[in-house]
């Protein structure tokens, strides 16, 4: 994220200094468990269905 959007996520917004990693989930019903807790969404968001790229007019 911080080559592509140049945002650091090891540094804390609010004060500027490191933040340190303190737990890396890996076990999928863990997090659902967690996110749930939290009363935050436990499955990702359906996906739009493909368009097709906008098309220039062309003008004879």
């Amino acid at each position: 994220m911080k080559r592509v959007f140049e945002i650091d996520v090891l540094i804390c917004p609010e004060c500027g200094g490191p933040r340190k990693l303190i737990a890396f989930l890996t076990d999928g019903l863990v997090v659902r468990k967690i996110l749930s807790h939290l009363g935050l969404p436990t499955e990702p968001p359906a996906l739009a269905p493909v368009r097709t790229p906008p098309q220039p007019e062309l003008v004879w």
